[in-house]
This record gives structure tokens, C-alpha cells and sequence, in this order.
């Protein structure tokens, strides 16, 4: 049995502790949470053993889970790997640069897992077109929320655009060649709204808006290529595909148009979307990494590449106001 031990019991806290007590060959020993708002509450409701410091948590366990505020992600993400223990840590990977240089260099030396907390990698409607062969050359972003004082800690850009960054960067494999970025500071101390453009060398463009003071929310990716679109609703759990139709292709809804070149068949597929819980399938990959020692689907690498775009992005940001 793997044991687990929990850093942080707050909101998102709650949520991995209820899917690890589903996953089996899981212990899970108990947490570390400084708060007692966030711990009374979470002792009397599961039963588990709080921890007196961070320290004693991480001797008792096998892998640690730090689902803590984003200052607090280097220091324990450090301990556990200086001690040996396996790292799931919630995105952003680290609050700075230097911070996250540091620790890429403290796992590669454990030979450890690790492992980002990007949740939407496991999302059902992006799993879905994940057999598709997807070669972006165009994509456009949207990701709304509505205000929520928690979380304002970080800009927008390291709290919700970071999830699409990091999409992003898997599906273009890419280096990013040119970044073009604006936002606004409205109801906190750091950007609220943002616009961005990044450029990449094999001429992808894509284009992100993300904003945590809209009426509604919304979570889509649209993904143009050679003669297909692409679309993935995150937060519906749907997806779309538009392209050309191919001898291959069944289940389809198709119709003809006429061209320059001649008379082309279109194919409309809203390929089937499976139930999921992307949080305890994330957890379940960590826990399967380590026990068949396999690469992390989200590895430390990807956490920190979706984390140095979002810092350049911040960069042009604050060069951009007046």
C-alpha cells in the first residue's frame, strides 16, 4: 500500500482527499494544515490524523499530495524531495523562476516522481479527440470565471490561463517563438483579464483570453488544421470535429459543397464523451507511476515549460502598462 499524506484541506483539498479515500492500494495517513478553519472541520469529518508540522507528515509517508497556496508549494515540495518522497503538487509548479529551476534539478537528482497538478489534461472531452491526430496550426482560447476571492493570490494568468498553456504546449510541441500579451488589474492587486498571443517556430499562432470577473463561465479550445476544426468544451464535457470526410470515417454526419476544386464531402463528428472525474485520474496516474515506475503523464518538465511562458507572459504585461 502506497501512503499518502495531504498538504492543505481547503477547497481543492477537500476534493483530493474524497477521491484518494476511492483509490485503491492507497493509504491515506493524514495532513498538514496550518489553518483550523480548514482543519477542525476536515479531522471530524474523515477521521484523519493531523499532523503537528510538516516534518512529522513527510517522515510518515510514502508520497506527499501539497494542494497548499502557491507560496507555500517550493519550501514543501523541497522537503519531500530532500527526504525522499514521491511529489503531486496543484499547479502553478512554484511561485518563481528560481524556485522552480531549483526544484527540476532537486528531482532529476532524487530520481523521484513528480507530478503538476493540470487537471485539465485529464478533462473527457479532451480525452476524447486525444487519438486524433492533432496538428494545430491556429487556436483560440477562452477560459471565464466568475470572481472568487480565493485564488486571487496569484494573476489570472497563474491561476486559469496556466490550464491552457500548459494544453497548449502538449499539443504543439513547439518552441514559442514570440509572445504578445495585455491585462488588467480590476478587483485585485494582480491582472484579472488578459489577452495573449503566443507565436510558435512551426507558425502555430494561438490566441488566449482568460478573465476571472465574467458574467458567465466558460472553458473552450478551438483547433484549426489542415482540413479539420477542432473543439473542446471543457467545462460542457463536449467536443466537436469538422473536416474532411475520409473512406475511414463512420458515425458521421456529412454533406457536400462545392469549390474551386471541385465538389468536397465535409464530415461532422461529435465524438463520444466519456464520464470521468479528471482529479481522481490524475491522482491515479501518480500512484500508478510509482508503483510500476512509469513516467508521470504531467511531468515536472511540462509543469515548469507552462510555468515560464505564463512568467514571460506576466513579464509583457507589466511592460505594457502605462
Amino acid at each position: 500500500m502506497l501512503r499518502i499524506g495531504v498538504f492543505g484541506v481547503g477547497h481543492l483539498g477537500k476534493f483530493h482527499l474524497n477521491n484518494w479515500k476511492e483509490i485503491e492500494e492507497v493509504t491515506l495517513i493524514g495532513f498538514y494544515d496550518p489553518d483550523d478553519k480548514n482543519a477542525v472541520p476536515v479531522q471530524e469529518k474523515y477521521g484523519l490524523k493531523r499532523f503537528s508540522s510538516p516534518e512529522e507528515l513527510i517522515s510518515a509517508c510514502d508520497a506527499v499530495d501539497i494542494i497548499a497556496p502557491t507560496p507555500s508549494h517550493f519550501e514543501l515540495c523541497a522537503l519531500a524531495l530532500r527526504n525522499g518522497k514521491h511529489v503531486f503538487v496543484e499547479k502553478p509548479l512554484a511561485n518563481t523562476m528560481d524556485e522552480a529551476r531549483t526544484l527540476v534539478k532537486l528531482a532529476k537528482e532524487s530520481n523521484l516522481k513528480f507530478q503538476v497538478g493540470h487537471v485539465e489534461r485529464f478533462n473527457p472531452a479532451f480525452l476524447a479527440v486525444k487519438d486524433m491526430q492533432l496538428q494545430p496550426m491556429f487556436i483560440e482560447v477562452h477560459r471565464l470565471a466568475q470572481f472568487n476571492p480565493r485564488g486571487t493570490d496569484v494573476s489570472v494568468i497563474l491561476d486559469l490561463m496556466i490550464h491552457d498553456i500548459d494544453i497548449i504546449l502538449h499539443l504543439v510541441k513547439s518552441s514559442v517563438s514570440t509572445i504578445s500579451a495585455n491585462g488588467v488589474a480590476v478587483l485585485s492587486d494582480t491582472p484579472d483579464i488578459a489577452n495573449v498571443r503566443i507565436e510558435f517556430d512551426n507558425g502555430c499562432v494561438a490566441n488566449l483570453t482568460s478573465s476571472r470577473i465574467s458574467m458567465k463561465k466558460m472553458r473552450k479550445i478551438r483547433i484549426f488544421q489542415k482540413d479539420a476544426y477542432i473543439g473542446i468544451d471543457f467545462l460542457d464535457k463536449k467536443a466537436e470535429i469538422i473536416k474532411l470526410n475520409s473512406p475511414g470515417d463512420k458515425n458521421v454526419f456529412t454533406f457536400d459543397i462545392e469549390t474551386n476544386h471541385g465538389i468536397k464531402t465535409i464530415a461532422i463528428a461529435n465524438p463520444a464523451v466519456e464520464d470521468g472525474n479528471a482529479i481522481k485520474m490524475e491522482l491515479e496516474a501518480f500512484k500508478n507511476a510509482i508503483l510500476h515506475n512509469t513516467s508521470t503523464p504531467v511531468t515536472i518538465m511540462d509543469g515548469f515549460d507552462a510555468m515560464e511562458v505564463a512568467h514571460k507572459i506576466l513579464e509583457k504585461i507589466g511592460k505594457a502598462q502605462p
